[in-house]
C-alpha cells in the first residue's frame, strides 16, 4: 500500500483544520486507502505500522508535527476500514436450509414459526405437519439448523455467561422479591402461584403488569406485558390504580399491556403462538401473564376418562410457555386454581389443579393464602435453586406492597 506523496498535504490539512469540510478531506483519505486495505491481513497493529512508516517515508521532507498529524488521521481511517471489514455474523433465515424454500417458508410462519431457533428445537414429525414436507426433509432441515446455531454442548461457565442476561421483574414487595432470590421473577423461567379465590394471585399478575415497564435499575425490564385473561379477571380500572401509586401515567401504563381474553383452552393455545408473532414484529414483550391457566382446560375436559387428554394438552401447552420464555428471554407468571383434597386428613387439604405436569413444568412454585389481619402469605414449594421459605405481604390499592 501506498499513500501518494502529493496527497500528503491535503492529509495534514484534514488534522489541522484547515479544510472547511473535515469530514470530506477524512473521506478523501478513506479513498486513498480502500483499493489496498482489502489486501491487508486485518489487524490492527500490523496495517497501522505498516502505513505508519509509508507515511514517514513519502513525508522526509515534512516537520515531525506534521508527519505525525499524518498519521493520525491514517490510523483513524484504517480502523474505521478494519471495523468495516469485521462485520457481525451473517444472520441466516429459513429458506438458507436444505429443503425449505419460501413457500415452505411462508407455511411456517403462519404456523408461528419465524426463525431458525424455532424450527430447530422442533421434533420431524411436528416440523413435517407444520410445513408440509416429509419427514426426512424435516429431519433433514432440523439438523441443519442445529448445526448453524451450535445447539450441542457446552461448559458450565459458558453456561453461565449465557445465562448472565436474563431479567428479573420486581412484585412490588421486597418480601415476596427475597423469597424469589431477592430481585422477583426472572426470565427463562415459569412462575406459578396458586391458592384459593381471594388469595392474591390476579393482583400480583396487575402489579407484575405494571412493574416490567418499569427501567431495570428500578426494578422492572421496560418492556410490555401479555396478558392472557381466562377468567375475566383483567380489569384496567385497578391497572390505572396501581399505576397511579407508582406515579406513573395511568393511560401510557395500560396501552403497554396487550390484554386477550381466551374463551376456551384451544383459543388460550392459539394465543400463545400470537405472542411469538408479535415478539417478530417488533413488540419488546418482556412478561407473559396467563389468568389463570388451568380454568378451560379443568373445564372442557371432565372426569377419569378424559384425564390423559387433558394432561397430554396442559402438558404442550406448558411447553410451549417454556420455549417462548427461553426463545426470547421473556418471564412467564401463571395463576392456577385449587382444589380440596378430601383424602387430606389432617393439614392442609389445598391443591393445585394439573398434578405433576404443572408441577414439572413450573420453575418457581409459590402457594398463596390469606394470613392474618388482611395480611397474604406466599410460600415457596418448588425452586431448582431456593430453599423452602414463606413471607408476609399485603395487597392495597397500590398493588403487592410489604406493609399496610
Amino acid at each position: 500500500m501506498v499513500v501518494k506523496k502529493d496527497n500528503i498535504e491535503e492529509i495534514k490539512k484534514a488534522v489541522s483544520g484547515e479544510s472547511v469540510d473535515v469530514a470530506e478531506d477524512e473521506e478523501k483519505v478513506e479513498d486513498y486507502l480502500e483499493e489496498d486495505l482489502d489486501e491487508e491481513i486485518g489487524e490492527d497493529s500490523i496495517e497501522e505500522e505498516i502505513i505508519e512508516e509509508e507515511v514517514v517515508e513519502e513525508a522526509e521532507d515534512d516537520s515531525e508535527e506534521e508527519v505525525l498529524a499524518a498519521k493520525k488521521v491514517v490510523k483513524k481511517t484504517v480502523k474505521k476500514k478494519v471495523a468495516k471489514k469485521e462485520e457481525a455474523p451473517k444472520e441466516f433465515s429459513l429458506t438458507d436450509l436444505p429443503g425449505i424454500g419460501p413457500a415452505v417458508s411462508a407455511k411456517l410462519e403462519s404456523a408461528g414459526v419465524f426463525d431458525m431457533m424455532s424450527l430447530a428445537v422442533m421434533g420431524p414429525s411436528e416440523l413435517s405437519d407444520a410445513a408440509g414436507v416429509s419427514a426426512a426433509v424435516a429431519r433433514k432441515a432440523i439438523l441443519a439448523s442445529r448445526d448453524i446455531l451450535d445447539l450441542g454442548f457446552t461448559d458450565g461457565s459458558e453456561y453461565e455467561k449465557k445465562r448472565s442476561n436474563f431479567i428479573n421483574v420486581t412484585t412490588g414487595s421486597q418480601n415476596l422479591n427475597e423469597l424469589l432470590g431477592g430481585r422477583g421473577i426472572e426470565s427463562r423461567a415459569i412462575t406459578e402461584a396458586f391458592g384459593a379465590f381471594g388469595s392474591g394471585k390476579t393482583q400480583l399478575g396487575l402489579t407484575l403488569a405494571v412493574n416490567v415497564q418499569l427501567p431495570k435499575e428500578k426494578g422492572g425490564a421496560n418492556g410490555k406485558a401479555v396478558f392472557i385473561d381466562t377468567e375475566g379477571t383483567f380489569r384496567p380500572a385497578r391497572v390505572k390504580q396501581i399505576a397511579e401509586g407508582l406515579g406513573a401515567n395511568p393511560d401510557k401504563v395500560l396501552k403497554n399491556i396487550l390484554v386477550a381474553r381466551a374463551f376456551n383452552s384451544d383459543h388460550q393455545i392459539l394465543l400463545v403462538e400470537k405472542v411469538g408473532e408479535l415478539i417478530k414484529k417488533g413488540e419488546p414483550i418482556k412478561l407473559v401473564i396467563v389468568d389463570s391457566l388451568t380454568a378451560h382446560f379443568r373445564a372442557e375436559f371432565s372426569g377419569r376418562g378424559q384425564l390423559a387428554d387433558r394432561q397430554q394438552r396442559l402438558n404442550k401447552y406448558l411447553h410451549s410457555l417454556t420455549k417462548l420464555a427461553e426463545q426470547h428471554n421473556l418471564a412467564v407468571y401463571v395463576t392456577n386454581q385449587v382444589m380440596s383434597n378430601p383424602a387430606q386428613m389432617f393439614g392442609d387439604p389445598t391443591t393445585a389443579i394439573g398434578g405433576n405436569i404443572v408441577g414439572h413444568a413450573s420453575t418457581y412454585r409459590i402457594y398463596l393464602r390469606r394470613g392474618k389481619q388482611g395480611s397474604r402469605v406466599g410460600k415457596l414449594i418448588d425452586s431448582p435453586n431456593l430453599p423452602d421459605n414463606e413471607c408476609v405481604f399485603f395487597v392495597t390499592s397500590d398493588g403487592v406492597v410489604d406493609t399496610l
